[in-house]
Formats: C-alpha cells, sequence, structure tokens
C-alpha cells in the first residue's frame, strides 16, 4: 500500500493506502467520489471514463494513479468554472439533446474539450478523428458533431471559455 498526492480539478488530494496498481478510475470514483466519469469497457476502447492529464484526453480505466503523482487530472466535474458555469461544450451537449442514456458523455466531453484546445475551429473530418474511440451505443453521433460545431463557435466568440 502507498500514499499518493494527485492534483484533480485544481485540487490537492492525498489519498492514504492505495494498492500501487489501482487505476486512476478507481481513486476518482471510489475515493474522491468523483463518479461523472464512468466505467465502459475497463480495456480503454469505450471512451467512457476519459478524462484529462496535464490537457491530454486519456483512458482513466487504464492508468495506474501512482504514475500521474505532480501531473493536472481534470474530470467532467472540474470542467466547468468555479462558479459551477457549464463549458460550453456541456451547454452545447443540453442545447442539441445529445444524451439518450448519458451513459457515455463525460467520456464524449472530455474528448471534445480536448479536440476543441487544439483546434478551435475544426471541420467534420477534424471532428471524427478527434472523437475516434468514443462509443455512443445510442448513435448520438450527428447530434456530438452539431454540439461540438456550436461549442467551437461560442468559444470563438469568446463566450465561457473555462479550461
Amino acid at each position: 500500500m502507498t500514499a499518493l498526492n494527485l492534483t484533480i480539478n485544481g485540487q490537492h488530494h492525498l489519498i492514504e493506502d492505495l494498492d500501487p496498481t489501482t487505476p486512476l478510475l478507481w481513486v476518482l470514483r471510489d475515493e474522491l467520489g468523483l463518479v461523472g466519469t464512468k466505467y465502459g469497457c475497463g480495456g480503454g476502447y469505450c471512451g467512457a471514463c476519459t478524462v484529462h492529464v496535464n490537457g491530454t484526453p486519456v483512458r482513466s480505466c487504464m492508468l495506474r494513479a501512482t504514475s500521474l503523482q505532480g501531473k493536472s487530472i481534470t474530470t467532467i466535474e472540474g470542467l466547468s468554472g468555479a462558479s459551477g458555469t457549464l463549458h460550453p461544450l456541456q451547454r452545447a451537449w443540453v442545447e442539441h439533446d445529445v444524451p439518450q442514456c448519458g451513459y457515455c458523455q463525460a467520456g464524449q466531453i472530455m474528448s471534445a474539450a480536448a479536440l476543441l484546445a487544439k483546434n478551435a475551429a475544426p471541420s467534420l473530418e477534424d471532428i471524427q478523428e478527434g472523437m475516434a474511440g468514443n462509443i455512443c451505443r445510442c448513435g448520438c453521433y450527428n447530434r456530438i458533431v452539431d454540439a461540438i460545431h456550436t461549442a467551437a463557435a461560442e468559444l470563438a466568440k469568446g463566450e465561457g471559455a473555462t479550461t
């Protein structure tokens, strides 16, 4: 067992008595109560567990938490502003009625946020490439693309950027 210091959503957390093989996903959900990040496949294929590590989207089910000391982790809970204002992607998701079951949405939004951080005006092809590996079993892909375009336009106007 080991102790671990992590910075998650701008806050420092000390996790004690952690099995060193524990994936970040379970630290987030079980140790810290950050349940927005979902367990999907456990193999890094579906994207439901996507979070940002130093701004890069990663599959939290595949990363040992102990490898992340000193890195900045952002979950879906940390994507909104400190005041609780939703990120433009979160607002666009609602506007375009993206969620059906909603299970994959946190991972989808985190991947989309990383995409928009790199490419403020993505084409359809850019979105398809940036979102590859994020599976939506409800088939909301067209609405996801529309929501990303809407959020990109909002961010281009300087409205509501929080990351």
